[in-house]
């Protein structure tokens, strides 16, 4: 039996957050990390957006084995034993937990489709996958048209390859951007080359020699080289409730990322925590909330005991688009923007009775703690308040991740 201070079920970035900030207060105690993948954390982001840009593919990799923790990778966990404070694994092996932090992440939902060949993309061998099918004359179907799907249409297109998009939604973005904006980028994608099919469901896909055929419920039949669906993820929390854990859309934890179980806190995608300022749970799938929110947890394992307070941002590059974000983007909230020029440069804000709910940066940068504030207020702001509150400019440049 492996015996650990502290142990750790998943391998992303919110794993490897949750090691460095054990490490800050505990040099000594033992760390196991147990992840299914092959691979140790690395940063996901890159998958969809700076490896298409010629961003070095060691460039995306967290060192994980050189924290100080003992790796498990390729393992999947079948069982915790809470009583025991034991785990175990598809190979066979236990162990021993003081604490433990789950950190299971999300996977990916699936379409109607027999077909092996179907991308969800996801992991750093989807990547490789989707990286290893591109070439000359090549046609790639992309199901969704949110976070995954509009970054890997325009990652794609960019590197030449012929890109149909497919969703049901009025417009690229359209969960989140005003009608408006998402109109906008949606001609955008259009003037890029990308052939863009709004109000669209695939029905099945299925296989036609070395081709997919992708059916729709309005267009007929799509004859691609490849799919890529981003169509949402689901939190992985089958081992949390196998232990009686607390469950409302992801694993419930307090201010502190404590689970309904004194020593198991969980962290990242599969966490529903307290937000204090947006009055509601969130469960939140980008960076900024996986690193932040990792950190704390290993500190907190650790003893520090400091309550997750943060209000995570999140980002996206689109072609030549940018933008950066906080909060609630409820497309059917209350918008009010302030642009530069239009559906180019400028702030939305989300209000719910004059307050600030959510704030959308499009192609502005470095402006997050300002959003941030903004929420946190919590008091209504009028029209002409706003417009002076963030300051506009025309960006000279995008960052990408």
């Amino acid at each position: 039996m492996k015996d650990y201070t502290y142990l750790i079920i998943g391998g992303g970035m919110t794993a490897d957050s949750a090691i460095a900030g054990i490490r800050e207060l505990d040099a000594t105690g033992r760390i196991g990390l147990i992840s299914a993948e092959p691979d140790g954390p690395y940063d996901r982001p890159p998958l969809s957006k700076g490896l298409w840009k010629e961003q070095p593919l060691e460039a995306v990799a967290r060192h994980t084995d050189k924290k100080n923790a003992a790796l498990h990778l390729g393992r999947t966990v079948l069982q915790i034993d809470v009583g025991r404070r034991q785990v175990l694994d598809d190979a066979g092996e236990v162990y021993h937990y003081s604490k433990l932090l789950l950190a299971t992440g999300v996977r990916p939902r699936r379409l109607n489709s027999a077909s092996e060949r179907v991308i969800y993309y996801r992991t750093l061998a989807d990547y490789h996958r989707l990286r290893a099918a591109t070439g000359p004359k090549r046609r790639f179907a992309v199901i969704g048209a949110g976070f995954i799907g509009s970054e890997i249409a325009a990652a794609l297109t960019m590197n030449g390859q012929q890109v149909v998009m497919v969703f049901p939604g009025h417009g690229i973005g359209g969960s989140i951007f005003p009608a408006g904006l998402a109109d906008h980028v949606t001609e955008h994608y259009r003037r890029k080359g990308v052939e863009v099919l709004p109000r669209t469901r695939v029905s099945g896909i299925d296989e036609r020699g070395s081709q997919l055929v992708v059916r729709t419920d309005s267009v007929g039949e799509i004859l691609v080289d490849g799919v890529v669906a981003g169509v949402g993820a689901e939190p992985n929390v089958e081992l949390a409730r196998t232990i009686g854990l607390g469950l409302d859309d992801g694993i419930v934890v307090d201010e502190f990322l404590r689970s309904t179980h004194p020593d198991i806190y969980a962290a990242g995608d599969v966490a529903a925590f307290p937000s204090p300022f947006l009055h509601r749970r969130l469960r939140v799938e980008h960076e900024d909330n996986a690193n932040t929110m990792g950190r704390l947890a290993g500190r907190n394992m650790a003893g520090a005991n400091e309550p997750y307070h943060h209000l995570p941002f999140f980002y996206s590059d689109l072609f030549e688009f940018g933008y950066e974000a906080v909060g609630d983007l409820d497309p059917h909230l209350e918008t009010v923007a302030n642009w530069t020029r239009s559906n180019e440069e400028g702030v939305v804000y989300y209000l719910d009775q004059g307050r600030v709910r959510g704030v959308l940066l499009w192609n502005q940068f470095g402006q997050v703690d300002a959003a941030r504030e903004l929420i946190a207020a919590q008091r209504p702001f009028s029209t002409e308040e706003l417009m002076h509150r963030i300051p506009v400019a025309t960006p000279t440049s995008t960052p990408s991740g």
